[in-house]
C-alpha cells in the first residue's frame, strides 16, 4: 500500500477543544486543536497541530465552530519511536464556506447564452 504523504487531506467536523500554544526555548511554536468528524458511523475525535505562522488559525477558533481543515500528515522517528502529525495548514468555517466564497465560480459559458435574449 503506498501512502502519499505530499498529498493534502481535509477533514469537516465540530471543533471540541483548543489548546493553549506552546512556544519551545528554540523559538519554535505550535497550538493543537481537536475536531470531532461525524462523517463515519462512529464519531471520531482528531487532533490537529498549526506550526508557526499558522498559529494564528486557531484564535480564530471557538469550541463549537464547524470547520474543514486541510492538512498534512507527517511522520518521523524520534529515539526509536515513530510519531505521526496532522499539521493544519487552513481552517475553513464548514457552514459559510470558507475562503471558497472569496473565489469567483469557475466560467461557464453555457450561463452566457442563458442570460443573451434572442436575436429576433
Amino acid at each position: 500500500m503506498d501512502l502519499l504523504l505530499n498529498m493534502s487531506y481535509e477533514l469537516t467536523g465540530t471543533v471540541k477543544v483548543i489548546f493553549d500554544e506552546q512556544t519551545f526555548a528554540s523559538g519554535f511554536n505550535k497550538r493543537e486543536f481537536v475536531v470531532t468528524s461525524e462523517a463515519d458511523k462512529f464519531p471520531q475525535d482528531v487532533k490537529f497541530e498549526c506550526l508557526k505562522d499558522k498559529v494564528d488559525l486557531v484564535s480564530k477558533l471557538n469550541k463549537g465552530d464547524k470547520v474543514k481543515v486541510s492538512f498534512d500528515i507527517n511522520g518521523r522517528e524520534w529515539n526509536e519511536k515513530y510519531y505521526v502529525n496532522l499539521v493544519a495548514w487552513r481552517i475553513e468555517g464548514a457552514a459559510a464556506g470558507g475562503a471558497a466564497d472569496d473565489e469567483p465560480p469557475p466560467y461557464d459559458p453555457a450561463d452566457e447564452i442563458l442570460d443573451e435574449e434572442p436575436p429576433f
